[in-house]
């Protein structure tokens, strides 16, 4: 059930640098996919944050830490009122599952349609 993208000639990425990735060959790709519109590959100011924060801590956001409640703090005082919780996730799936779940507390419904 797990897709390869382009299984005819599949892409073996080697590299990526702002909105580009690079195969074995040396053949630049646009990347419409992963992101990049955010801030794009290996930009200089998120690789200093991020090896910054690795060489403190390197975890997700099961344990407690105070970064996490600020980074929340001001990201709700960036939106309405309604909107002042917030969900950390790791990734799509997560997010998924923890929409459902919810979904199914507030309504109290276990049934699910779904398209593909």
């Amino acid at each position: 059930s797990c897709k390869v993208f382009y299984a005819k000639d599949p892409l073996k990425i080697v590299r990526a640098q702002g909105q580009y990735m690079f195969d074995e060959k040396g053949e630049k790709y646009l990347d419409c996919i992963n992101n990049v519109a955010h801030v794009g590959h290996s930009h200089p100011y998120v690789i200093k944050a991020a090896t910054k924060q690795m060489e403190l801590l390197n975890t997700n956001s099961r344990f407690l830490h105070d970064n996490l409640v600020q980074y929340a703090q001001r990201l709700t005082a960036t939106l309405p009122e309604k909107l002042s919780v917030c969900y950390f996730v790791n990734s799509g799936s997560e997010a998924n599952d923890l929409a459902l779940r919810l979904a199914r507390q507030f309504r109290g419904h276990q049934d699910v349609i779904t398209l593909e």
